[in-house]
């Protein structure tokens, strides 16, 4: 599987080959730092005068160190798979080198750092449903009053619990609208660039 970076996160990363190979192992050194225990300015200050270059070129080869190495360890990329990604950058094979080593060392801290700061909520398990059909009763012998029934089977800290909920089909439908809509707002630029700061 691919890494696909976006034109900002390329441009992020262009700054390495300015920066210098000797200067990838301090921004990665920076990068882990930001994940660890978050923001350093005051790293990334003293970072870009050892280095000899600007802040701004500090600040934006964080975080597009950032970015290439939790996504590629979130998502477990390969070696191959990783130099493929980075191959269109168009870096110096001893710069590849040098993020390939850097994302092979750390990305099981990586991984554990990404599993500590994930939030501990339910996971679905199981969905059971039933739809009911009122159609008389004493005082009204004609109706029609449906009523859907839904069991939601969680899953929290080992631990399994179930939700009822009742609610008539129009309901239902107007809450199935709302979600896909949230979930096409979630693939909007700005959506995703929010997701991609809480992360």
């Amino acid at each position: 599987m691919l890494l696909v970076l976006s034109e900002e996160q390329k441009a992020h990363l262009g700054c390495l080959p300015r920066a210098g190979g000797a200067a990838v192992g301090e921004l990665g050194r920076l990068a882990l730092e930001l994940l660890r225990r978050g923001a350093a300015p005051r790293a990334c200050e003293a970072a870009a005068r050892k280095l000899n270059v600007s802040v701004d070129t500090v600040q934006h080869g964080v975080e597009g160190l950032t970015y290439l190495l939790t996504e590629s360890s979130k998502l477990m990329i390969s070696e191959a798979d990783f130099q493929d990604s980075i191959n269109v950058l168009g870096f110096s094979d001893e710069l590849n080198q040098l993020l390939l080593q850097l994302y092979l060392d750390n990305r099981k801290e990586i991984r554990s750092i990404l599993g500590e700061l994930t939030p501990k909520l339910p996971s679905y398990h199981n969905l059971e449903w039933r739809l009911d059909v009122q159609l008389a009763s004493r005082s009204l012998r004609q109706q029609i009053k449906p009523a859907v029934t839904i069991k939601l089977h969680l899953n929290q800290h080992e631990d399994q619990t179930a939700q009822v909920l009742q609610t008539d089909p129009s309901t239902l439908l107007h809450l199935i609208q709302q979600l896909e809509q949230a979930l096409g707002e979630m693939k909007t630029n700005h959506c995703r660039r929010i997701v991609r700061n809480m992360k």
